[in-house]
């Protein structure tokens, strides 16, 4: 029954078209169009099982390569290393599906938000009956307060006011209407004689007709767009699925070509067979897993310091590769809280200071002095043509009880020294008419010493049309029609800076029929909804990480391109409407989308497709939000923000991360975080592919060279626990180098593994793989043992890779800048040469691990041999600083 245009329909034409009348439908044809329809309800897709999604956790290929590994260590006797690598093995598949298990919550929290009761016409009666019974046809009765409970045509209205900024991020509540729309494309937020499930009436009364239920609702659109959302593998995911893949793939041939040779030189093949094993558990990072793990826990655990919350743990990464920020405007970059900016009368345009309901700031008069009393009396009027409160919150800030826009009038008048409270007293009020969208004015009637009086705000055309004189300074002029087309050039100049007009007037009657009639004008006052004090900041810092910021909000162009300019977001870009965006294919947004800095008046499909346009240019997409209508947007990006305090539950669930302070800024601190973790991950991973290619290449280059193996399984095991453990742990919480926000996006595309990455690692790992070869040879020549020979070699390639640790914590940075500043590395560091120590000197260790106890001149060969490593790769940093292998860094 969903039908678009509903809103284009006259009332008669709905009642023919639904076949239904004002006093709705009979109990048997309402029950007939429940079983056709379906309950009023959001309907949950069918999840899969918990066993199923435990099973998914072990298609990744690091993971099955690990398990093969570890059955065969078991077959073998190794019962140590087998344990220890089913523990990391089953450490990260719980986690992963711990992570699956509650990720699609959306849908619970949609129909949460489902009215439970609802008042209806049926047979001519009003009835209280479950929301979920209600079809299309249905009369329903709404109230303030009340939440809609489906998708509906208005009938009749009075003076009603609707909340919809979870659906259209609208900061004010809509006026509606009852007249039928022409506009056949016209959004959600346009259509203002619908009322829509979810929402919430916050004045007034309506009766409407239903139009649609369940997922035929505006929100059952949205919880449909959820479902179909397919969540992608961020890029470290993708990496480290590539990288398990090369290296099950190289462990596989390493241990064939090891055996072979091995047993084609003589040697029994079920000892080449475990020799060959423990090389292939040398280069797969069994610890992979856990490292990354631990790091975004930990940095998880930062950035809630920071005010961000991770909900998802993989995701934390792609904010060092996030390159667009999709910001919701209402809340998010703004305060929330309206605010006036500007007050005019008599001539004089006097600019206000200050953000949100806090009555602290000043007013910038034209040459400078006090108030005009002219300006005093309007601030008076707004006052008394009044209903809100100004009251203090529980932690010393403010909030306004009642309508925001009153609200500000209140706040700006605090700020001028005005006792709100004190000049109601004296301004007795007797009478009122309320604002209606009709009208489009209030009037309040007023006694005080002075006499009677009637204060009358409203829209700027609404009140100079019935406005015979104007307040000016030092008394009271006639309004002529070219006085009346000035001052509406004035209330037009600021609606041009987007701020929202209020015109005041007052009248000298002792009733309230008839006092819009012959007014005396005083003023307007210029309101808006202000960006955060913190927000500018934060989108400057964006622009210097290389972030492009872009707003989309439900709320008017001109509002929208306001905000945008003052903060930054809006510099050389373009503006764009929904109605625009709707009538632009998918070519024409994609060629058009790199130069769009702000999307306004948008409906919930139309932020997806944004997110979709920006994804398909490569883009790297976050997307903050805090209503439903940016759920399905926060679900498909690539990592979704919502927020922590004004955010509906709907936002929280499909969301990646959450602001627990609903602060722009908070996002960069995390995106300083999300780099610094990737920063982390490729510092452990260089070190640790870069020390297995050191052991490899000395374990290969002795078989083709036809000498004794260097290192026994047993030891090659050990460098290979001493190297992947605490080492790479700490490298895995190193410090963020102090440029990183300098620096432009990760490239997802160019992967872990730049240039740069590539040569440091082949270089530490060749480099290592001459010097260990060559110390091999040196001591055999020299006359040492076999044994001795052994242990030498055993201990510089520790040596070289606890030097390549500090080498490794900046890809361009010299290991003499800040070369203590990581203290876990220093510890681990210590611990790992008193264990090499161990068991090199205890004679309870060297047995089993087949170590002899080196000579002062051994160690001084040894330790010298290991630190040629460092001038190596501080000359390769130095040529990559200067631009070779890609940008350079000083």
């Amino acid at each position: 029954m969903m039908n678009s245009v509903w809103h284009m329909l006259r009332v008669e034409e709905l009642f023919e078209k639904l076949h239904s009348t004002p006093g709705g439908l009979s109990v048997g044809e309402a029950a007939s169009r429940l079983a056709r329809y379906g309950p009023n309800r959001i309907q949950a897709e069918r999840r899969a099982s918990p066993w199923k999604l435990l099973l998914e956790q072990f298609k990744n290929v690091l993971i099955i390569t690990l398990l093969i590994a570890t059955a065969l260590s078991a077959f073998l006797g190794h019962g140590v290393e087998a344990i220890a690598i089913s523990v990391i093995v089953l450490f990260a598949v719980l986690l992963g599906f711990v992570q699956e298990f509650r990720a699609e919550r959306a849908i619970e929290a949609l129909r949460e938000m489902a009215a439970p009761l609802a008042k209806v016409r049926r047979e001519g009666e009003e009835v209280l009956i479950n929301a979920s019974e209600l079809v299309p046809g249905d009369v329903v009765m709404l109230a303030a307060g009340d939440r809609v409970p489906a998708d509906a045509r208005l009938l009749q209205t009075n003076n009603l006011r609707a909340d919809e900024a979870s659906l259209t991020g609208e900061s004010l509540p809509s006026e509606k209407e009852v007249a039928a729309l022409l506009h056949e494309n016209a959004g959600p937020g346009d259509r203002k004689n619908m009322v829509f499930a979810g929402t919430s009436v916050s004045y007034g009364r309506a009766v409407a007709m239903v139009v649609a239920t369940g997922m035929q609702t505006e929100f059952g659109r949205i919880a449909t767009m959820l479902q179909s959302v397919e969540t992608e593998k961020t890029p470290l995911q993708k990496n480290l699925d590539k990288v398990g893949s090369i290296l099950a793939r190289a462990a596989f041939v390493i241990v064939l070509v090891i055996v072979a040779f091995g047993v084609f030189r003589g040697q029994p093949f079920i000892e080449m067979l475990i020799f060959g094993i423990a090389l292939a558990v040398a280069v797969v990072p069994e610890a992979l897993p856990a490292v990354v793990t631990i790091s975004l826990a930990l940095g998880v655990q930062r950035m809630v310091k920071r005010h961000a919350l991770m909900r998802r743990l993989p995701v934390v990464e792609t904010l060092g590769s996030t390159t667009v920020i999709c910001s919701d405007k209402t809340g998010t970059l703004t305060r929330d809280e309206m605010t006036v900016r500007a007050l005019y009368t008599s001539a004089v345009l006097v600019e206000v200071s200050g953000s949100g309901y806090s009555p602290e700031g000043s007013f910038t008069v034209p040459g400078g002095g006090d108030l005009p009393e002219s300006m005093q009396e309007l601030l008076l009027a707004g006052i008394l043509c009044n209903d809100a409160r100004l009251v203090k919150n529980d932690d010393g800030g403010w909030k306004i009880a009642g309508d925001p826009t009153e609200g500000a009038l209140l706040v700006v008048a605090r700020k001028a020294g005005f006792d709100e409270g004190e000049l109601q007293l004296a301004n007795e009020r007797l009478d009122e008419q309320p604002f209606s969208s009709e009208t489009k004015r209030m009037i309040t009637l007023h006694r005080s010493d002075e006499g009677m009086k009637a204060v009358i705000k409203g829209a700027p055309e609404v009140l100079l049309a019935h406005c015979s004189s104007v307040r000016i300074a030092g008394g009271v002029q006639l309004l002529d029609d070219a006085m009346r087309e000035a001052l509406l050039a004035e209330a037009d100049a600021l609606g041009k800076r987007a701020l929202r007009v209020l015109a005041f007037a007052v009248n000298q009657v002792s009733e309230v029929r008839g006092a819009d009639e012959g007014m005396t004008f005083l003023g307007f006052a210029g309101m808006i909804d202000p960006p955060r004090a913190e927000a500018g900041e934060a989108v400057r810092q964006c622009l210097e990480a290389g972030i492009r910021p872009v707003m989309i909000t439900g709320d008017h162009p001109l509002t929208a391109e306001a905000i945008a300019r003052e903060l930054g977001i809006l510099r050389d870009g373009r503006v764009v409407t929904g109605v625009t965006l709707q009538a632009m294919s998918e070519e024409e947004l994609g060629r058009s989308i790199g130069t769009i800095s702000v999307f306004a008046r948008v409906a919930p499909e139309h932020k997806l497709r944004i997110v979709d346009a920006l994804q398909k240019n490569g883009e790297v997409v976050a997307m903050t939000g805090d209503g439903v209508n940016d759920a399905p947007a926060l679900k498909k990006a690539d990592i979704g923000i919502s927020m922590g305090i004004t955010g509906t539950d709907v936002s929280k669930e499909a969301s990646a991360m959450m602001l627990t302070d609903d602060n722009f800024a908070s996002i960069v601190a995390a995106v300083e975080e999300g780099r610094g973790i990737y920063d982390n991950i490729k510092k452990y991973l260089t070190y640790l592919l870069s020390s297995n290619i050191g052991e490899l290449g000395l374990m290969v280059g002795a078989t083709l060279m036809g000498i004794p193996l260097p290192l026994s399984a047993v030891q090659i095991l050990y460098v290979n626990l001493a190297t992947d453990g605490l080492p790479a742990l700490a490298l895995a919480v190193d410090p963020a180098e102090r440029d990183i926000m300098l620096r432009q996006p990760n490239d997802p595309k160019k992967g872990i593994f730049t240039p740069a990455i590539l040569a440091l690692m082949l270089t530490g790992g060749i480099w290592s793989t001459i010097v260990n070869l060559s110390l091999f040879q040196f001591a055999i020549a020299s006359g040492r043992s076999l044994k001795e020979a052994m242990t030498m070699t055993f201990v510089s390639l520790v040596l070289i890779q606890f030097f390549k640790a500090y080498n490794f914590r900046s890809e361009r940075a010299s290991i003499l800048k800040r070369p203590f500043a990581n203290k876990w590395l220093n510890l681990a560091i210590v611990w790992e040469l008193v264990m090499l120590a161990a068991l090199i000197t205890i004679p309870v260790f060297r047995t089993p691990f087949g170590t002899f106890l080196l000579t002062a001149e051994d160690w001084a060969i040894v330790i010298g041999a290991a630190a040629s490593v460092v001038p190596v790769i501080e000359l390769l940093k130095w040529f990559l600083r200067r631009g070779f292998l890609g940008n350079g860094q000083q």
